[in-house]
């Protein structure tokens, strides 16, 4: 692991680091803020995932994460959406590819050597974390935006156990039944929408749901409102009486501008699920 950058952040650190990946065959990049807290001893961790496009720095620059997770004492890991490399596969099309990872184990080619994304955000990055920083595994969270929200809630769901608690930004809520999803999911794992279900938070939360609180934020004005499809994951978790709280934010759209007023709410739930 080499250290790309450390700053001195809301009195903890917010470091960029780089590392060979065996999961996705190349060299990832992840972001990793430290509260003050952890010069203390472990300290829970959120991950936060990104969306499509996105690499590491997106979130971790425009979120405005880093002062509640200091004053919460909780430490907040940005991980990139997708491989990256001249060898990497990648599309034309900004919605496959390089920065659009969907986070699944691709089994189709030529995404299939390196799109491990999955195994690399549930399995390579907690290790790593947990043998070099002070963060304690026993408590984690997870949230995200769009793409990431959609990461956000099926990890969740499909890791019971895993995280205490699971909230989403304009989370890519059905993608079996959207053009964000049945190209990506088809390009990925094939023809074969079996495989398909795993990936998906709505059919997952009618399955199953999740074994602790959710919180879902979502811009009325949003302008992928097509391709999300909310109403679907909201009438999921009615039909599966979810713990959790689903809410439509009047005129806010699908930026960064929607997701930072909103951090300081998502922390604190977060906070109270993890006993920071």
């Amino acid at each position: 692991m080499k250290t790309v950058s450390e700053n001195r952040s809301f009195e903890g650190v917010q470091g960029v680091y780089t590392h060979a990946s065996g999961s996705c065959a190349c060299d990832m990049t992840f972001g990793l803020f430290l509260p003050p807290a952890a010069e203390y001893g472990p300290v829970p961790l959120l991950w936060f995932l990104s969306g499509l496009t996105c690499t590491h720095d997106n979130a971790m620059t425009k979120a405005g994460a880093q002062a509640w997770a200091a004053e919460y004492g909780i430490g907040l890991v940005f991980p990139d959406t997708s491989p990256r490399g001249e060898d990497v596969a990648n599309d034309d099309a900004y919605d496959l590819g390089q920065g659009a990872g969907f986070y699944v184990n691709a089994t189709q080619d030529p995404w299939a050597p390196h799109f491990q994304m999955w195994d690399y955000v549930a399995e390579e990055l907690p290790a790593l974390l947990g043998e070099q920083f002070s963060v304690d595994l026993d408590r984690q969270a997870i949230t995200g935006h769009s793409m990431g929200g959609h990461g956000a809630l099926t990890l969740a769901m499909n890791l019971p156990g895993r995280f205490k608690s699971v909230s989403a930004f304009a989370p890519i809520a059905h993608p079996t039944a959207s053009d964000w999803g049945r190209k990506q999911l088809g390009a990925y794992l094939g023809d074969d929408e079996t495989t398909w279900a795993k990936h998906d938070a709505t059919l997952l939360m009618k399955n199953t749901g999740f074994d602790g609180p959710v919180l879902i934020d979502q811009g009325s004005s949003d302008q992928f409102l097509e391709l999300l499809k909310p109403e679907d994951l909201a009438q999921a978790m009615m039909a599966k009486r979810q713990d959790g709280a689903f809410r439509m934010q009047k005129g806010y759209d699908h930026s960064y501008f929607f997701v930072s007023t909103f951090m300081e709410e998502h922390i604190a739930f977060h906070a109270e699920a993890l006993e920071a």
